[in-house]
């Protein structure tokens, strides 16, 4: 049905190619299916984001067919807006929408940043149609937020890519099946794991995503690919997914991501009692209380930071 867009607008959903080896969207089979059926928009964005989409690739065929290209940065906005992982807007996408909550670390909120023509039409449609307010109690600290992360958001996003590069290598040295190897596993703050060799010992992704929780560790279960294929579904799929902004934001490093690789390493592999992990998850855990990349005082967070 194509999630609310269909269900709920009634719109016609159809969906780009992907390679599931790339873990990303073909380009030449995507070119050839919207030259073939002439869509009105192309929509960039995933949920489990490892790698830039081919936006300026296939905003050159949206041209040729006079559809508009749209990017969900939900997932990866203070990525992009670091100067890591791309570009969008300046790829070709007419807009691009995200959430001020994941890697732009802030309080729930949306933004839209477009071409200056497609503002008003976006602002009519935004207001009242799809929103009755812009939750006055949080822009406070959305601004500060935001000043943070003029500050030092560089910083936090590049150790948070590192962090997941780290955790994804140490996991599959561990014996995980980390997706994506060839391409170096990931280029954002998550990793995907492919837990469907366990199925016979300790379960597939929903199994061990409770397995885990047991020892104080949240994954969350994750559909693969080629899931559907194998008669799998989101209730307890092949796949887990990990993220590396919280624990970079408490100021985990590279060195801790081998640490927490391990205990996910002694519970699923080794069979160790998460009981028993849980315990030293906990101690470990002990020693990172302080939230980083922020303001340290109520006075730094009011003062004007220049945008250059």
């Amino acid at each position: 049905l194509g999630g609310t867009a269909g269900s709920v607008h009634g719109l016609n959903v159809e969906y780009f190619v992907f390679d599931k080896e790339e873990m990303n969207i073909d380009v030449e089979a995507s070119a050839e299916k919207i030259v073939e059926i002439k869509p009105k928009l192309l929509l960039f964005g995933a949920s489990v984001f490892l790698f830039p989409h081919p936006v300026r690739e296939l905003s050159k065929v949206a041209r040729d067919v006079e559809a508009y290209v749209a990017y969900d940065a939900a997932h990866v906005a203070g990525l992009i807006a670091a100067g890591y992982f791309q570009d969008p807007l300046r790829e070709g996408a007419d807009v691009m929408s995200m959430s001020t909550h994941k890697t732009l670390p802030g309080p729930q909120h949306g933004l839209v940043a477009s071409k200056e023509e497609h503002a008003e039409a976006i602002k009519r449609a935004i207001f009242p149609g799809l929103t009755s307010n812009h939750h006055l109690h949080n822009v406070a600290a959305l601004a500060i937020a935001l000043a943070e992360f003029m500050k030092y958001g560089r910083e936090y996003a590049g150790q948070i890519i590192r962090n997941s590069k780290a955790l994804a290598k140490a996991l599959h040295d561990g014996g995980f099946d980390v997706v994506g190897k060839h391409k170096g596993f990931t280029e954002s703050h998550t990793l995907v794991v492919d837990v469907s060799g366990f199925k016979d010992s300790v379960g597939l992704g929903g199994d061990i995503e409770k397995l885990l929780e047991k020892a104080g560790i949240i994954v969350n279960r994750n559909l693969l690919p080629w899931d559907s294929s194998e008669g799998r579904s989101y209730i307890n799929p092949g796949g887990i997914r990990l993220g590396t902004s919280e624990v970079t934001r408490i100021g985990m490093k590279e060195k801790e991501m081998k640490q927490i690789a391990d205990f996910m390493v002694r519970v699923v592999i080794d069979g160790e009692s998460p009981e028993k992990v849980r315990r030293e998850v906990a101690e470990f855990r002990r020693d990172y209380q302080k939230v980083h990349y922020c303001f340290d005082s109520v006075t730094e967070a009011y003062e004007y930071i220049e945008i250059p």
